[in-house]
Parts: C-alpha cells; sequence; structure tokens
C-alpha cells in the first residue's frame, strides 16, 4: 500500500482536471494520477508538463523511453519501468533490449544497443547518479543526437524522470502484478 491513500478510482472533481488527466490516459487514471490529485493543482501542472515531455518533444521516442526506462531501472521505480516498457518497445526497442535494460549500468556496452544508445545510457546513468555529467559524456551524447533541440529536450526528459522515480519510490507507489 501507498504511504498516502489513493483519490477513489471513480474521482469526478475537480472535473476540468480530472477530465484532462482521463483524456491524456485514454479515459482513465493510473495510480499515479490517483496519487497526484490528492492535490489538484499539483496534479494539473504535473499532466500539462508530463503530457508535454511525451508527446510534443522532438526526441526520438526510442531514445525518450531508454532514457525513462534507465533512470526507473537505477532509481528502483519498478511502476515507471512497467508503465514505459510497452512505450519502448512501441518506439522500435526490442525484447532483448529491454531485458538487457534490467543491468541497465551494463546496457552501456552491450553490442544489443548502437552508438547513439549507448551515449544515451551513459547520459542517463551520470545524471541519474551523480547529477553532474561529465564533458566527454556530454559531447558522446550531443554528437549522436539530432540537434542541439533534441539534446536539450533528452537532458529535460531524464530530469523529468527522475522526479518522476523520486515520486513513486518516495510515496511507495508499486507496479500492480
Amino acid at each position: 500500500m501507498p504511504r498516502i491513500p489513493y483519490v477513489p478510482a471513480d474521482i469526478a472533481e475537480p472535473r476540468e482536471i480530472v477530465d484532462a488527466i482521463r483524456a491524456r490516459r485514454g479515459g482513465t487514471l493510473l495510480d499515479l494520477d490517483r496519487m497526484l490529485l490528492n492535490s489538484p493543482a499539483l496534479a494539473a501542472g504535473w499532466n500539462t508538463y508530463l503530457g508535454a515531455v511525451r508527446t510534443q518533444l522532438t526526441l526520438s521516442p526510442k531514445l525518450r523511453e531508454l532514457a525513462i526506462c534507465g533512470v526507473a531501472i537505477l532509481n528502483r521505480a519498478e511502476y515507471e519501468f512497467k508503465q514505459h516498457s510497452p512505450h519502448f518497445l512501441k518506439g522500435g526497442g526490442t525484447p532483448a533490449q529491454l531485458e538487457a535494460l534490467r543491468e541497465f549500468e551494463r546496457a552501456s556496452s552491450s553490442t544489443l544497443f548502437d552508438a547513439s544508445e549507448r551515449a544515451v545510457i551513459r547520459l542517463t546513468i551520470e545524471m541519474t547518479r551523480n547529477v553532474e555529467v561529465r564533458d566527454e559524456t556530454f559531447a558522446a551524447a550531443a554528437k549522436v543526437i539530432a540537434s542541439e533541440q533534441a539534446m536539450v529536450e533528452l537532458v529535460a526528459t531524464i530530469a523529468t524522470y527522475n522526479m518522476v522515480s523520486r515520486f513513486l519510490v518516495a510515496l511507495d507507489i508499486h507496479a500492480r502484478t
């Protein structure tokens, strides 16, 4: 059980916020949403911001989901990993790559991943473990990412999903089996 109770799954108010979250989620509320709705203002901002990160950036969906899944594994946020695994596969990741992500730090040298993917893995590790990123790690990622815009988006995605995973872990929100 989470450390703070979820709001009811059939919550209807505040209607504008609940409806916006349901619209982004295809009609349902995830446990994450039900926790966030303990603070409607937080839930509204989160929904808008995470919606943009997930659907409005130029960053490749595969690299975005690779970074998100990596953050989830590094921070032991199984809920996040389970939510994003299907998106990684849909973005072009393979089942073998997905399995390799379970040992994320070893994945940075795996031949299952190409040079751009390995650079994203290394950047994700450094941002998540150390916060500070070595110049050579940043340069390697910037070399393989399509543009400065996409690089900013990658860094923001890694930072954002570190926030998400820390929220999930601190509140003890787990993936249901």
